[in-house]
Order: structure tokens, then C-alpha cells, then sequence
């Protein structure tokens, strides 16, 4: 008899020595004579948890974490093999973790469960039925599936998902492009690469949608440089759904045809907003474009383009599958279906927990998280990444979803959760959005270019006691005028951080706090 054992094979595992521990539990097994069948699975995102193993047995999966290589040889002794739970990193039937158990995985529910280049498991588990449904529709009828499901942009602008489509769409063009943003550079955030190295053909079947219900025959991922993994498991995806008849000329002998290439990223956090993406898909420097006109209507190329982040053309394939009203049964308000919330920062626990919009934040931060890391009392936390604001104790329990967070100055985002106990300074994270901007602004517009720059002076005038209530207020009016004057979001944003710093947690903006004095 042979015994099936999971080791996850993304970046995350593999950092904290998920191959080292295959290779010891490989060489166990040879030692031992025991028979055992090594998949390199995606990982779950229980990060603390990690490298963690799985093994098969009649009852379900029962898992050990996290593993280091030298704890392998003592589980074994103990009966990894066999499935017990005599050794003190045993975690029982994974299903049943609470971590896992309360969470809602649609986008999710395979990762970890397969191995992610494996196209019989994909469609053991619904793989590509979305696809296959898509096929017997207009493209209209696919466009009014995305629309019914609510579903909005999962990168941060939260735009309807099935407008930017129908835009697209109603668009007359000899070529249509359908292009996803993977260059996810948000601070803490994670989701993006985890869909790409944990569960690749969910990405390649909702772009292969997406194109048959604009009518575009020719997909780009643009990928985050600094992921390698996600690149190698990207390509080699695309290979095989090419092979499988899912990619090319005549998908599943439909007629129809769409392909996909991964095109790697120019390393630039600006590159992120759509316009200055499709800038460099073409081979120039990531500088935003004006709008109008709109990248749907005018995009890669000067042709209709539908630009979606990942997470956005991931959730597309459950749609298609169960239908649009099943996606927007979950969520509340305008915010519907389920949003991938990634904890990290000063977490006991952190990782990826995939829930319907409307738990809180303190839920979040507590019941998953475990609190901070360090022990001691959580300070402030950062949603939505580095142009998020900093939401104090007293915003934690509003409802998480775009419109909520948004009456009090919040940001969604990414899903990005950042996490900071009481030891922070808030006056420099506040420096730290400015410096941030001045850094990684594309430089097309003045209200970002020169307003970070001048914002980092005005901070460190501040905080070293010069004149600091006029510059206060010279503080609060330049952070107005790249609000409401920047070209972008990363101009019009980066103001955000720092006037959350300002209202509530004025303290760590004084003197006496540059000083070191608590």
C-alpha cells in the first residue's frame, strides 16, 4: 500500500525549508522500506504553520506543522507515516483546523489540495467547468453572469468587474486585448502570487473567459518580477492547457481561439496602476496615461483592453461554474462575494483567509491573527497597503467592505492587513508614505512629484521642533492639493496614510516623540 504525503512547493514553504523536508521524508521512506507517493502541493496559506505536511488517510488528510527538516526523522519514528497524532506538531484532520473551517473559499477552495500543475487534479475538482459553460453562451450572456455576481476589482479601485467588460465588449475592434495586472506590490499582501504558484489554471481559465466574452483573442499576464516561482509554474501551466486543447486556435474544438503569454515587470510600484502597466507592456517607460480615454475603450496598444488583477479573473471561474447569483450570496451592501485578506506584519498568525465582505477587523486581527506576534497590545493597523491609512482601536470593528471603509477615510485595497503593536512610531510610518511616493513616483505629474518630496521636509521640520504648528498646516494643505491635483492614485493616495497619523495618533508626530522620548 502506498502512502500519498503533501509538501507544499510554494515560495512560502520553500523558504522555511519545505524541500529539504521532502527530501528527508524521501529518504525515510527508503530507509524504512515504506511506500510513499510525494506530491509538492500548493500551500493552504497558513503561513505560521509552514512547511506542513499532509498525509492521506482513509479518514481525510491529517497534517504536522510546521516542520523543520530535523523534525523529520522524530515524526517518522512516531508514525507519520501511518497517519498518527502521537507527535507534539500533529494538527489532526486539516478540514478541521479553525483557521481553515471558518474561512469561505471560493477563489481558495483548491489551493493546497492539489498539486498545482496538475491538470487531472484541477478538473477533478470543477476545474475548467466555467470554462465549458462559458462556451455554450453568447459572449453577452457571460458578461451578465460577471455583472449579476457583483464582482469588482479585487486590486485596490474596486471598479464593477462586468462594466469594464461590457465596455470592452460593446467596443467595435479587429483585436482585443485581455491583460492581468500580477504585479502585486502592495505591502503584505500575497494573494496574488499564491493563485499563481498554488493554483495557475484558475488564472489561465478566467482569462480564456474573459476573452470570450469581449471577443479578445490574445492575453498578458504581466507578472511581478521579483516572483520567479510564479513565473516557472505560470509558463509551464500555460504549456499544458495549450497541449490539453484549454489555450490556442480551437479551444476544446469550439471554433474559438485565445492565447497567453506571461511578460515580466519593470520592477516598479507604479507599473501597478493600470495605464502605466500597459506603458510598459509595450516596451516604454511606466508612465500613467491620462484618461480619458479609458484603457477599455483605448488600451494595450491603442485597442480595447480589459486590465483585472488577479484575484479579479480568479473569482471569474466559480461565477461561470455556479452562476453569478452564487457569487453574490456572499458579501454585503455593494460589496459582494468574498475577499482574499492577507494578514501580516506583527502577526502571531499570518496568512491568507479568504471570508465573505463584512467580518470586522478585530475579528480578523484576533481571531485568526492571534494578536501581535511581540504580545504586546496592537497599535494601529494598515489596510490596503502602503497608501492605506492607518486605522486606530477605535475603527476595528467596522464591517470590512469598500463602502464602509471608505466613509471614514479607509482603504480596501488589496486586502493587504498590516499589523503594528504599540512600539511603533506612527510619525514614521507617516514619513515612511511620503519617502514611499517620492521613491516610486513615475514623475508625470507635480502634485506627486514634487508634493512627496516636499512632504518628507515638512515631516522631519515637524519632528524636530521647527516651527511645527505652521507646518502642521502647511502639512495638511499639501497633503490637499495631491489629493485632489494628482494624475493617479499613487499622488492622490499617498496623502492618506499620513493624514490618518495626523488625526489619530497626532502624539507621534511631535517633537518630543522624534526625539526617542515615550
Amino acid at each position: 500500500m502506498t502512502t500519498t504525503i503533501y509538501v507544499p512547493c510554494d515560495t512560502t514553504a520553500r523558504s522555511l525549508g519545505a524541500d529539504a523536508v521532502a527530501a528527508r521524508l524521501t529518504r525515510a521512506a527508503e530507509r524504512l522500506g515504506v511506500a510513499i507517493q510525494l506530491k509538492r502541493n500548493g500551500s493552504r496559506g497558513l503561513f505560521w504553520l509552514e512547511p506542513l505536511v499532509e498525509v492521506e488517510t482513509a479518514a481525510g488528510r491529517v497534517a504536522y506543522g510546521p516542520v523543520a527538516p530535523t523534525d523529520v526523522d522524530a515524526l517518522v519514528e512516531a508514525g507519520l507515516f501511518e497517519g498518527r497524532q502521537e507527535h507534539a506538531l500533529a494538527l489532526g484532520d486539516i478540514e478541521d483546523h479553525p483557521y481553515l473551517a471558518r474561512q469561505q473559499r471560493l477563489t481558495f477552495s483548491r489551493i493546497g489540495l492539489t498539486d498545482p500543475l496538475s491538470l487531472e487534479d484541477y478538473t477533478a475538482r470543477q476545474g475548467f467547468a466555467g470554462l465549458q459553460n462559458a462556451l455554450a453562451l453568447a459572449p453577452q450572456g457571460i458578461v451578465d453572469e460577471v455583472k449579476a455576481s457583483g464582482l469588482r476589482g479585487r486590486g485596490g479601485a474596486a471598479f464593477p468587474t462586468g462594466i469594464k467588460w461590457q465596455t470592452v465588449h460593446d467596443t467595435p475592434a479587429a483585436q482585443k486585448y485581455i491583460v492581468c495586472n500580477a504585479d502585486e506590490g502592495d505591502s503584505g499582501t500575497f494573494a496574488d502570487r499564491l493563485v499563481m504558484e498554488c493554483d495557475p489554471f484558475m488564472l489561465i481559465e478566467g482569462m480564456t473567459i474573459a476573452g470570450l466574452a469581449v471577443g479578445a483573442t490574445q492575453g498578458y499576464i504581466y507578472l511581478r518580477s521579483e516572483y520567479p516561482l510564479a513565473q516557472t509554474m505560470l509558463d509551464e501551466a500555460i504549456a499544458r492547457a495549450e497541449a490539453a486543447g484549454y489555450l490556442g486556435d480551437d479551444i476544446l474544438d469550439s471554433g474559438q481561439a485565445f492565447h497567453l503569454e506571461v511578460r515580466l515587470g519593470a520592477g516598479a510600484y507604479i507599473c501597478g496602476e493600470e495605464t502605466s502597466l500597459l506603458e510598459s507592456l509595450e516596451g516604454k517607460r511606466g508612465l500613467v496615461r491620462a484618461k480619458p480615454p479609458l484603457p477599455a475603450i483605448e488600451g494595450l496598444f491603442g485597442q480595447p483592453t480589459v486590465v483585472n488583477n488577479v484575484l479579479s479573473l480568479a473569482a471569474v471561474p466559480f461565477i461561470l461554474d455556479q452562476g453569478g447569483q452564487a457569487y453574490a450570496d456572499y458579501g454585503m451592501g455593494r460589496s459582494r462575494g468574498t475577499l482574499a485578506l492577507q494578514l501580516a506584519g506583527n502577526v502571531e498568525r499570518g496568512g491568507l483567509v479568504e471570508l465573505a465582505f463584512g467580518t470586522t477587523l478585530r475579528e480578523l486581527m484576533e481571531s485568526f491573527g492571534g494578536g501581535t506576534r511581540s504580545g504586546r497590545p496592537l497599535k494601529a493597523v494598515q489596510v490596503g497597503g502602503p497608501l492605506g491609512a492607518y486605522l486606530p482601536q477605535s475603527q476595528w470593528d467596522s464591517p470590512i467592505d469598500y463602502e464602509g471603509f471608505a466613509a471614514f477615510g479607509g482603504v480596501v485595497g488589496h486586502g493587504g492587513v498590516v499589523m503594528f503593536d504599540d512600539s511603533v512610531d506612527m510619525g514614521d510610518q507617516a514619513r515612511f508614505a511620503m519617502e514611499f511616493c517620492s521613491v516610486e513616483s513615475c514623475g508625470k505629474c507635480t502634485p506627486c512629484r514634487i508634493g512627496a518630496v516636499r512632504g518628507v521636509e515638512v515631516i522631519d521640520r515637524i519632528r524636530a521642533g521647527e516651527r511645527a504648528e505652521e507646518n502642521l498646516a502647511l502639512l495638511s494643505d499639501l497633503c490637499d492639493t495631491m489629493v485632489d491635483g494628482s494624475l493617479c492614485a499613487m499622488g492622490g493616495m499617498t496623502p492618506f496614510p499620513v493624514q490618518s497619523v495626523m488625526k489619530h495618533f497626532p502624539d507621534d508626530l511631535t517633537p518630543r516623540q522624534a526625539e526617542g522620548g515615550r
